[in-house]
């Protein structure tokens, strides 16, 4: 017993005696690193320049290359900046990796090839559903800290635009699409396309999207699509879309409802929107996955072919519209009025639509004020509203202006009106059907709203595939 003791000893002694040297060694290091502030130095920023690898800017060579090869470069060195110097960069599709900033000096102008052989095909998300598609002119997909800034243009080429179709089945490629990605920051430049979705975050995280210039024509032109995204911010943008000016949206049917990738937290403020074809601010109508929590504040519209805000579902959808807010609001030059809701009929129905009661959207807490408008034709449109799931907690407040009809709304509940003067209504200011709240004294009565058939189940449960 005291041989082992003993024998134990000496081997702890040993192991001590052959660490000495190595803890001399960490010990100087540690020396030698208090004497230089305790901190490694640190790295420079990373600056690369596209004309470095060969982009020529002359409008008519490809420039795909030389900018992909700059952005992988930023990419694999951990991150930094590539800058695109004035000059007019003809290019296909570029991925964004992590860690980049893509900044676009004054008189650079990315523009878009017209081959779609020059964007490549992924799962991307078209009208709720992931299909077959054309990435974006600018893309990511998986990426953290990523930012396109100005003050330079990113310009899509107009035969990009258009519809799938059963001839060419791909989605067409949209100009600035994240998807998948954490921190993206799109600033101060402008962008312009045709046809097709200008920018389109789908399943992102805190995205910034500040003080860009819009232009796109025609139908489907969308300004901003955000999908199924959380935690986003659109400020100061000045927008004129062939389309919903910003659209929000979370997916359509049952493969958007089993993800359930709600799009929440969203505020929208100091924007200038107008449309030539559909809705400044368009909620909907692909909602399969929720929309929550979205607030609207201090902007200006401009124009609208229907509503400035329309709100957008229908039965077959499921899931719920809830939180949202709009207050500060300027309206001029809309087609259709200030306010609509329709919970019942809007959009594509889904090849596999969410059935019976719980395909019903759920609408909570809906509320507007301090609206001041302009010769507007239509104060709200809300009947279209199913009367098994009430709209549950409407506002409309501090409404000022011009207007020809009033409010027409049908199955709400705690709905609350007030301080509404606007002047040259004709006819009646409120009219209701199986609403209950405050302020709808004098209401005239509305004959009950139509209803689309029930949704009824499929022979099997739907399945992710």
């Amino acid at each position: 017993m005291a041989r082992s003791h003993r024998r134990a000893f000496l081997e702890r002694t040993a192991a001590s005696l052959a660490a000495l040297p190595l803890a001399g060694v960490r010990s100087a290091a540690l020396s030698a690193q208090t004497a230089k502030g305790g901190r490694s130095p640190a790295r420079k920023p990373l600056v690369l320049d596209v004309r470095d690898f060969g982009a020529a800017g002359n409008g008519a060579t490809k420039d795909t290359s030389a900018i992909q090869q700059a952005l992988d470069r930023c990419g694999v060195l951990g991150g930094g900046e590539v800058r695109v110097p004035p000059g007019n960069y003809l290019t296909g599709a570029l991925a964004l990796r992590s860690g980049t900033t893509f900044r676009l000096e004054e008189g650079a102008t990315i523009s878009g090839t017209p081959d779609f052989a020059d964007y490549p095909v992924a799962q991307v998300r078209w009208e709720g559903k992931w299909i077959r598609g054309h990435v974006g002119l600018l893309h990511a997909i998986d990426a953290r800290r990523i930012a396109v800034l100005g003050p330079g243009r990113i310009v899509g080429h107009p035969a990009l635009g258009g519809r799938p179709t059963a001839q060419n089945p791909l989605r067409h490629p949209a100009l600035i699409e994240p998807i998948g990605c954490d921190d993206v920051r799109l600033e101060g430049f402008s962008a312009e396309y045709r046809l097709m979705w200008c920018i389109h975050p789908s399943n992102c995280e805190n995205v910034a999207i500040r003080n860009l210039v819009i232009r796109t024509t025609g139908g489907n032109g969308d300004g901003i699509d955000i999908d199924s995204c959380r935690h986003v911010r659109i400020e100061g943008c000045d927008i004129a879309s062939g389309d919903d000016c910003i659209a929000i949206k979370s997916g359509r049917g049952s493969e958007a409802y089993a993800l359930m990738r709600t799009t929440e937290d969203v505020y929208i403020a100091g924007c200038t929107l107008a449309d030539s074809n559909f809705a400044c601010i368009g909620i909907g109508s692909e909602t399969s996955g929720g929309i929550r929590n979205v607030r609207i504040e201090r902007c200006r519209f401009v124009g609208a072919q229907t509503f400035g805000i329309y709100v957008k579902t229908r039965v077959g959808r499921g899931a719920f519209i809830e939180d949202i807010s709009a207050t500060g609001l300027d309206v001029s030059g809309v087609v259709g009025g200030f306010l609509r809701i329709n919970a019942l009929t809007s959009g594509l129905q889904d090849e596999a639509p969410v059935a019976g009661d719980e395909g019903i959207p759920a609408l909570r807490n809906l509320r507007f004020s301090d609206v001041r408008l302009v010769d507007c034709p239509v104060l709200v449109d809300a009947t279209a509203i199913h009367p098994g799931k009430p709209l549950d907690g409407f506002t409309l407040a501090d409404v000022t202006g011009t207007c020809k009809k009033g409010m027409a709304l049908a199955n709400i509940r705690n709905a609350t009106i007030r301080g509404i003067a606007v002047t040259g209504v004709e006819g009646p200011l409120i009219s209701t059907y199986n609403v209950t709240g405050r302020g709808l004294g004098g209401a005239a009565t509305l004959p009950a709203p139509s209803l689309p058939d029930p949704v009824t189940a499929g022979p099997t449960p739907y399945q992710l595939r």
